[in-house]
């Protein structure tokens, strides 16, 4: 450790540290722009000079390392008159339109400016003008007049994003941020560079002139999408989403979110909303109340296990809805007599788990990995935030190994790449699994010869340093020999030294697990119910044309039903559906989410339900009396959870019922006929599915998918608008 003296107090830092992380532990604020905590230091705008006693001038804060004995002073006339002058000549070419910058109220140039600049200019010159770019549907680069060249957004791309999209061409004062050769940026991480961008440079296309930051009241929310559990900050004005933001939780998403969690809200107030509760009668559909809406349900429902029995009922339910929605789900069923229930809508194994299937490790584990083999994932577009953390381990110096259909660009080096079809994927982890018994001198637990070019890889796997883990993608969890192919990694990570887990799908597909979503005793699985066996159906949350791995098929087997019910806040399911109920999307209410690492993050509505929406867990509440269910009078979603997790409330799943296991290696190799269905990155569920925004990027357009099998070809925003027509008219 290093001791100085900071503005007189002592401080003590490691060594190696920069005066400016003396001073964030001091709590002492450095006035600063380029200078960001999870990024390189760049040391470009100057602002951040401080006095240092002996120096000759002042020196960057950001750039300066601490020696013993130093003294610091941050407001010392030297520092404050340095500072002024930087602030003086980062304000000769921007341009003075505060009033009409979106980032006014917000911007770090214009709080600094205040105090540290002039009144008036000393230079009377033109201002520089930098033309406009278009980099894609999120990212606005209207005004790059007002860019003070900091790099930010230049290193988030290749530090964090991993991929080096934007950079600084010319010099001096013909300097300026582009792509270069015109192109897009089109990074699942792209957003952030609108939140570290320190003016108005770059802001969020969607929500240009929108609204002014102090307009907007800032709420507390979850990422409703996939496994990280981002925290977000969900910016709202009359009662309307108009911005989402990370919050900032290093355990979890550090201070970044994914594209999707950022832009997903413009489905939120988006024309395919269902705003009434709407039943079909003669073959059209009527808007009615909440009131006919019920009972015209629990009345069907009722006959229907009165002529077919309890059996003939079932849900089909999200794993992207909260796990109090999941619970009050999995108990209306269980209270009619039923136990077909199920989240796995895109799975093919239904093999009952040993526990609840997770991570195998925390989310913060991945950032500082010795080794990582990530099998049937492409994991940059499924995971982005994971996928940033390994990139981070990468720098310090991980063996990132990827075993999936194609090779994929992960932006990271990478130790070996395997691009084996997924109808072999057993019989070569087979191979795989029989090099590591062979380097270890230990009996094969399958019968398969070893390849050549697996030996080299044996040994790097056994020799591999730090903490490792074997990641299984959502390919896997959608493998029709999933449980195999989980029986071979369990081997493998017990020879390496390494966790298993699955990255897991969805934002809640832990927490679906954890209150028991899925069949028992004579409940039927989803493939079965997409089939057409149930004469009654709750689809919560669900489009199962886009959803399962039954594609188009599910509109034909859910068509044999006597009566389909479906809770949704969009107009969908109209080919197959009987009722149709509004219900609140997570902005509109309260609920949880467990992630990846089994965390349970909880949550409060941000707006009000949409006109006659109401939040899923409340209607299915109302229905559960309807139909006579005993013990479900509850009167908030808090009670719902107490009563399904424990009075307690864990903020993890507990460890005793985490678990990865699934027996003992199969010795004879029987390969799944087809592949997995695994849905690509901006068709994961109804909320990006309807994100105009999302929707024009380039990974949308191009499904981000080689490889995975075609289920969701059939999602045509104009054939779903027509529908959505036809509903008005």
């Amino acid at each position: 450790m290093v001791e100085i003296e900071l503005d007189g107090k002592k401080v003590e830092v490691l060594e190696g540290s920069m005066i400016m992380h003396a001073a964030e532990k001091a709590g002492t604020y450095i006035p600063h722009f380029c200078y960001h905590k999870k990024l390189s230091i760049a040391a470009n705008c100057r602002m951040c000079l401080v006095d240092v006693e002996k120096a000759p001038k002042a020196l960057p804060a950001c750039a300066t390392p601490v020696t013993q004995g130093m003294i610091v002073h941050t407001n010392s006339a030297k520092a404050v008159q340095a500072q002024q002058s930087v602030m003086e000549f980062l304000l000769i070419n921007h341009p003075l339109d505060c009033p009409i910058c979106d980032q006014g109220g917000e911007c770090q140039l214009q709080d600094l400016a205040v105090g540290y600049g002039q009144g008036t200019s000393r230079y009377q010159e033109e201002k520089r003008v930098v033309l406009h770019k278009n980099v894609g549907p999120l990212i606005s680069m209207e005004e790059m007049s007002r860019c003070i060249q900091c790099t930010r957004c230049v290193r988030f791309g290749q530090e964090v994003a991993g991929v080096m999209e934007l950079g600084m061409i010319n010099r001096g004062e013909h300097s300026e941020i582009t792509t270069v050769k015109g192109d897009t940026v089109d990074s699942e991480l792209s957003g952030n560079m609108i939140d570290i961008c320190p003016v108005g440079a770059l802001t969020s296309k969607p929500f240009r002139y929108s609204a002014r930051t102090w307009e907007l009241s800032r709420r507390k929310s979850i990422a409703a999408h996939d496994s990280s559990g981002a925290n977000l900050i969900v910016q709202v004005k009359n009662h309307k989403v108009m911005r989402v933001l990370p919050f900032e939780n290093d355990a979890v998403n550090e201070c970044w979110i994914a594209d999707r969690d950022r832009f997903s809200y413009e489905s939120l107030n988006g024309p395919d909303r269902l705003t009434a509760p709407m039943v079909k009668q003669g073959g059209q559909w009527h808007e009615v109340s909440w009131q006919q809406a019920l009972e015209y349900v629990a009345n069907g429902f009722k006959q229907i296990k009165n002529d077919h029995g309890a059996d003939s009922i079932g849900a089909l339910v999200s794993p992207h809805s909260t796990l109090e929605e999941l619970f009050l789900a999995k108990q209306l069923i269980k209270g009619l007599g039923s136990d077909s229930i199920d989240y796995r809508l895109r799975h093919a194994d239904f093999e009952a788990p040993q526990g609840v299937r997770w991570l195998g490790t925390s989310i913060a584990s991945l950032s500082t990995l010795g080794q990582a083999f990530v099998v049937g994932s492409n994991i940059r577009k499924e995971h982005p935030l994971f996928a940033s953390r390994l990139r981070q381990a990468t720098k310090g110096g991980a063996q990132v190994y990827a075993f999936a259909e194609n090779e994929y660009d992960w932006a990271m080096p990478l130790a070996k790449s395997w691009a084996v079809p997924a109808t072999q994927w057993l019989t070569r982890l087979s191979q795989l699994v029989a090099a590591v018994a062979a380097e270890k001198g230990i009996a094969s637990p399958v019968e398969v010869a070893v390849q050549s070019d697996d030996a080299a890889v044996a040994k790097q796997l056994l020799a591999g340093s730090g903490s490792k883990a074997i990641l299984l993608g959502n390919a896997v969890a959608h493998h029709a020999r999933a449980t195999a192919i989980l029986r071979l990694a369990n081997w493998l990570g017990e020879q390496i030294g390494a966790s298993v887990g699955f990255l897991t799908e969805a934002a809640n597909t832990v927490g679906a697990q954890w209150v028991g979503a899925t069949p028992k005793n004579r409940g039927l699985n989803a493939k079965q119910m997409l089939e057409g066996g149930l004469k009654a159906v709750v689809l919560l949350n669900t489009e199962p044309q886009f959803d399962s791995t039954s594609g188009q098929a599910a509109v034909a087997g859910l068509q044999k039903s006597e009566m389909v019910v479906t809770l949704s806040p969009f107009k969908t399911n109209l080919e197959f559906s009987d009722v149709l109920l509004p219900i609140s999307p997570f902005t509109e209410t309260s609920g949880s989410f467990v992630n990846a690492e089994g965390r349970l993050q909880s949550f409060h509505a941000v707006v009000k339900p949409l006109a006659e929406t109401r939040p899923a867990w409340k209607v299915l509440r109302v229905l559960g009396n309807l139909l006579g269910v005993p013990q479900f009078d509850y009167e908030d979603s808090q009670q719902v959870l107490a009563q399904c997790i424990g009075a307690d409330k864990p903020t993890f799943v507990p460890e005793t019922l985490l678990s990865n296991a699934a027996g003992a290696v199969e010795a004879q190799i029987q390969e799944a006929t087809a592949a997995p269905v695994v849905a690509s990155m901006y068709q994961l569920d109804g909320l990006v599915r309807r994100a105009p925004a999302l929707q024009a990027t380039k990974d949308a357009q191009l499904g981000s998918r080689a490889g995975f099998a075609a289920d969701l070809d059939g999602l045509q925003v104009s054939a779903r608008q027509t529908k959505v027509e036809e509903v008005n008219a």
